[in-house]
């Protein structure tokens, strides 16, 4: 029974050890400036794609509003005013 106590114990000795070791291992990390480092550039690379996909993005928007408004005028349809809500039912 003793050597089973004793046996558990030194497992969560060792077990101690190598958390002890990890969380030095990240504070020296974390201090060096690499992990900031790294985490700033794959932010930037986020940022820029986030912008990237707004700029697709209101292209698209853009590029429809032509065509609606190109089609609108083919078919004697005057464009609304932008802005204004859809069936409001009375003029200014």
């Amino acid at each position: 029974m003793k050597s089973g106590i004793a046996g558990k114990a030194a497992g969560l000795v060792v077990t101690g050890l190598a958390g002890a070791a990890a969380y030095d291992g990240v504070k020296r990390i974390a201090r060096s400036g690499a992990f900031r480092s790294a985490t700033v550039s794959v932010t930037a690379w986020g940022l820029k794609g986030a912008r990237a996909a707004e700029t697709g993005a209101e292209k698209v928007r853009l590029a429809t509003a032509d065509i609606v408004s190109e089609a609108r005028g083919r078919a004697g349809e005057q464009a609304p005013i932008p802005g204004t809500p859809a069936g409001h039912g009375h003029e200014h």
